[in-house]
């Protein structure tokens, strides 16, 4: 897969980084500058230490702004911070804020930083993205509980310095920094009421845009927040986001002039659909790095045993699943890290390999003391495009292996809860990177009981593996410690990949200035309408 490069960071030097018109400039503006999009289901949340999905996400984008933001080009530049200085060793960070102010006319301050980073870590918090700040001094032993909050290496020295300690040299901290997760939230508005992130007349952000309207599981408008302090880069003067699940009732809108977007990144293009798009010329697509998966629940039989996971695995031709059902060019995934980062060219399996999955499923029943697997339920979230895909691996399955697999669809946080509760057996699941570093996929199944892992499986020579690349400096090195861990990962197959990602969509041409990034988040910040 020909993926985008990741954005990439202004410097990692020592020194000090200034901020730069990352933006684009788009001329003959439009009267009209109210976006119409549809988003595939309700975002669970909009608080940034809490959201862990895409359409959250790019909604928290767009209400947040972080120390530093992806700017139009795809680099890293400084956004709430106004100067970045960086010590000699590469471990201390000093962030400069710039004058900002929250959308309720607060003044944005580094103690909201400090205060929303501790706020992640806290145990009591239970983010699931706790993990992405790892990097800092003590942050890992202060999510264990092993460590007090205020021993987190992050510091507002006065109201406009934040000063970051690592534990080791990140070069991609400033990456890690444009991520909701870094994101700072209001102490005030945070402290006096736990649900201020899921209603309009109590959520407040230091972004772009801030949110005018919620008609829960109906429709969200943005509108362009006034005390923003980029304002002037923002020209939409609203965002109205409906909610429609059907992939082709979203179609049908575009076609009807309801929508300006349909498909991706918030949304997906009905499969039927996609020849026609193609032949008319109107399809857009773009690669990034992403992987879709399947996870097993490695506590519930038979997937208790990984010669039956790498069975299940191995009996599917991805190749024949993108060419009949996907068709907008992905490629078949035999890793789990993705092209634009891979560890191993070619992969670790070879897709659809049926003769070498029936011997592994004999083997495993015969370990497991077997004749007749168990029932098998394969769980998704409610999509067409998902259901497709659950489809035709379900018949994959049956024909390849004989056996009979149940499929069971439900709503979005539903499915989210039921998959971090082990309330599966099979589930499906995808990847989209948060920096340009195969350590953000492989980290994900380090810990049994981390935040995204769900599959409940845990390997101590992995977890040994992961530690290790932590702190080797020689990027060869690195790159081999990382590839054996991969190894062991498809060795187990505690979740088995299927394709790298592409994202399709179709759009009103007069749409300018969408971000979407070689990681395959979207940001409207900069997004108009031109003549």
């Amino acid at each position: 897969m020909n993926g985008l490069l990741c954005a990439s960071i202004v410097t990692v030097s020592a020194g000090t980084v200034t901020a730069a018109d990352a933006h684009q400039k788009n001329a003959g503006q439009s009267a009209k500058q109210e976006l119409h999009l549809n988003l595939h289901s309700e975002p669970p949340t909009l608080d940034p230490g809490l959201g862990e999905d895409n359409i959250s996400f790019a909604i928290i984008r767009a209400t947040f702004d972080g120390l530093t933001r992806a700017g139009a080009d795809g680099q890293i530049y400084p956004s709430a911070a106004e100067k970045i200085d960086i010590s000699d060793d590469l471990k201390t960070y000093t962030f400069h804020l710039r004058e900002a102010k929250w959308s309720n006319g607060d003044r944005v301050t580094a103690t909201d930083f400090e205060y929303a980073w501790k706020r992640v870590l806290d145990p009591l918090t239970a983010s699931n993205y706790s993990y992405q700040l790892y990097a800092i001094k003590n942050a890992e032993k202060v999510n264990r509980g092993e460590a007090k909050v205020d021993d987190v290496g992050v510091k507002a020295l006065d109201d406009k310095t934040l000063q970051v300690t690592l534990e080791a040299p990140t070069p991609y901290f400033l990456q890690l920094t444009a991520f909701p997760s870094y994101y700072p939230v209001n102490k005030r508005v945070v402290e006096t009421n736990e649900k201020w992130a899921y209603e309009v007349s109590t959520h407040v952000g230091n972004g772009p845009f801030k949110l005018e309207s919620w008609n829960h599981k109906e429709e969200l408008v943005l509108a362009k927040n006034p005390t923003y302090w980029d304002k002037d880069s923002v020209k939409l003067d609203k965002i109205h986001f409906s909610m429609v699940e059907d992939e082709y009732t979203e179609f049908m809108m575009f076609e009807n002039g309801e929508i300006d977007w349909a498909g991706a990144p918030l949304s997906y293009l009905p499969s039927e659909e996609i020849p026609a798009i193609r032949t008319a010329g109107d399809l857009k697509t773009q690669a990034f790095a992403g992987t879709y998966w399947y996870k097993f629940n490695t506590e519930q039989a038979p997937f208790n045993n990984a010669k039956i996971r790498k069975a299940f695995a191995y009996a599917v031709n991805r190749q024949s699943l993108i060419d009949d059902v996907l068709q907008t060019g992905q490629l078949p995934a035999t890793a789990v890290v993705p092209a634009t980062m891979s560890l191993k060219k070619g992969g670790y399996f070879t897709d659809n390999d049926v003769a070498t999955a029936k011997k592994l499923l004999a083997e495993g029943m015969k370990e497991l003391g077997i004749t007749k697997l168990p029932p098998i339920t394969l769980s998704f979230n409610l999509s067409e495009g998902h259901k497709k895909i659950a489809e035709d691996i379900q018949r994959q399955w049956k024909k390849n292996l004989g056996v009979d697999v149940q499929l069971v669809s439900k709503e979005w946080k539903v499915y989210l809860d039921d998959l971090h509760e082990g309330n599966y057996q099979i589930g499906r699941m995808g990847w989209l990177a948060d920096y340009n570093d195969p350590i953000n996929y492989l980290e994900l199944y380090k810990d049994k009981d981390g935040g995204n892992n769900d599959t409940n499986w845990e390997n101590p020579k992995y977890k040994a593996l992961l530690d290790q690349s932590n702190t080797e400096k020689d990027p060869v090195k690195r790159k081999a410690i990382l590839t054996e861990a991969e190894q062991i990962l498809m060795d187990e197959m505690p979740l088995m990949p299927l394709y790298f990602y592409t994202y399709a969509w179709v759009q009103d041409e007069k749409v300018k200035g969408v971000v979407i990034d070689g990681l395959g988040y979207v940001d409207y910040k900069w997004a108009d309408f031109t003549e």
